[in-house]
């Protein structure tokens, strides 16, 4: 050894011992005091949790996240924003000064003329908010006083692929993590037996237009692949190759993996690439979901009082419904994050003969799920969230009857809901004109609703990063974003 690298070496020994003079005391504190438990923590003898890769920035409001998507852009104005004026414009051409030149699709920007649809449907004021709700969702209704409604939610995204993208990942171009990613990345397990994040697919009722979506929605992006959300199928096996194949008991299956595991081991000892370790943890973690998965799965334990708030369609595997009971047992059990995607939201035409079913699939459940989360105690750790990539249009796309009409994508105003710990109850927050086209009060752009839930979840949107190509990457990317502290409780 030359007296340089002695040197070097005696230098790193000086500064471990003098800066770090309480951090073998607080390894060993952690090593006593072992890794917090709550109502989610793993069963005896099992793996520990695993810790988020950043602490928090301050006490966080929530320890778990249930997203309700869906695809396809539900329309505001036959669903929370209530616009009585619209009845005299029916049929009538949107003013140019409403427009104001805004940018259109391809499917109505070649029409003659863009008649006013009034919605067809009635309304009557619910709740101390006094928010008006459509008759389409009568559970809902029942239930306002628990959420607080966001009219002025407002995106750039005019097409379902970017749009769906962006609200997802903060980024209209796929490749980035999205935000159960993020949850996951920062805060880390509750459960080491079951996923952290975890994404289904419900099927509707109504399938005359669903839109595409895949894995890109839910992918880790440049984050490390075990933050990637596990897709639970909904009918079958919920995870393919969940159970070992016939002749192959689970000795030989553990003996497989442990030699899977030691030549993993020599790899990334080998080449240091930290997909290796990825792939070792997630053997693993399959290996445990052998056996809590079917439990989780198993809603035969449920209740009939169950079944009668949820529904009958919660027997029914795939429905929404049975996702979201099953997404109740997934919070209760530990899953940091749940999404749910409900697709037929998109609706350019046959609006009347498509949106009645697209309600009664959700209405009763969302209602179901959060009454549920209230009476076990989850709700006041869990984040309940509703809503879709963007609005539709006050004017028709295609024919205009006072029966039926169609919509088109609207990237300038729509609706979401949260309910749960964290955020005002019975608030109704935003406004837009009398044509639902532009927002006139306290708008909300998805940066500032991404900005809002980590903010929930304890963390500092601008501080929560990764870096990636020399740069710090967040949820919320560079361009300005603030938390809607009018929102929080």
């Amino acid at each position: 050894m030359s007296l340089f690298d002695d040197y070097r070496l005696n230098l790193t020994r000086r500064h471990f011992l003098g800066q770090g003079t309480h951090l073998l005391g607080g390894a060993a504190l952690a090593t006593l005091l072992g890794q917090g438990t709550g109502h989610a923590s793993s069963p005896a003898g099992a793996p520990a949790a695993s810790l988020g890769a950043v602490p928090t920035h301050f006490p966080a409001k929530v320890k778990q996240v249930i997203y309700l998507h869906m695809v396809g852009g539900p329309s505001q104005m036959d669903l929370y924003d209530y616009k009585p004026v619209m009845n005299d414009w029916y049929d009538k051409d949107l003013p140019e000064s409403i427009r104001q030149g805004q940018r259109l699709t391809t499917m109505t920007s070649g029409q003659a003329r863009f008649p006013i649809a009034p919605s067809k449907y009635k309304f009557e004021p619910c709740g101390e908010s006094g928010l008006h709700v459509s008759e389409m969702l009568p559970y809902t209704k029942k239930m306002i006083d628990d959420m607080v409604v966001i009219r002025s939610m407002h995106t750039e995204a005019i097409n379902h692929e970017p749009a769906i993208c962006y609200i997802q990942t903060g980024n209209q171009v796929t490749g980035r993590p999205c935000l159960g990613s993020w949850a996951s990345y920062g805060l880390g397990a509750l459960n080491a037996n079951l996923p952290t994040f975890v994404v289904m697919i419900a099927t509707p009722t109504n399938t005359e237009q669903v839109q595409a979506i895949s894995a890109r929605l839910w992918s880790s992006g440049y984050l490390p692949g075990e933050h990637a959300a596990t897709s639970l199928r909904t009918s079958g096996d919920p995870i393919l190759y969940i159970n070992n194949p016939p002749g192959v008991s689970s000795q030989v299956r553990r003996q497989t993996l442990d030699g899977l595991k030691a030549l993993n081991e020599m790899t990334y000892e080998s080449l240091g690439d930290p997909e290796t370790r990825t792939r070792i943890q997630q053997y693993e973690l399959a290996y445990r979901m052998q056996s809590s998965v079917p439990d989780l799965t198993d809603l035969s334990q449920e209740s009939a009082h169950t079944y009668e708030l949820y529904g009958e369609e919660a027997r029914k595997p795939g429905t929404f419904a049975n996702t979201v009971l099953l997404a109740r047992r997934m919070v209760e059990r530990g899953v940091r994050f749940v999404q749910i995607y409900h697709n037929n939201w998109d609706h350019h035409g046959n609006l009347a003969g498509r949106m009645p079913d697209q309600c009664r699939d959700v209405d009763q459940p969302c209602y179901a799920l959060v009454q549920d989360l209230k009476q076990r105690g989850l709700l006041d750790e869990t984040l309940v969230i509703w809503g879709g990539e963007f609005g539709r249009t006050i004017y028709s796309q295609g024919n205009l009857s006072k029966t039926n009409y169609g919509r088109d994508h609207h990237p300038r105003c729509f609706t979401m809901w949260m309910a749960g710990e964290g955020v005002k109850s019975g608030l109704v927050y935003g406004e837009t004109d009398d044509f639902s086209y532009n927002i006139i009060k306290d708008p909300v752009h998805i940066r500032d609703f991404h900005a809002t839930v980590l903010h929930l979840l304890g963390y500092d949107h601008e501080r929560l990063t990764f870096k990636y190509q020399g740069l710090d990457q967040r949820l919320t990317g560079v361009i300005p974003a603030h938390v809607v502290t009018d929102l929080l409780a």
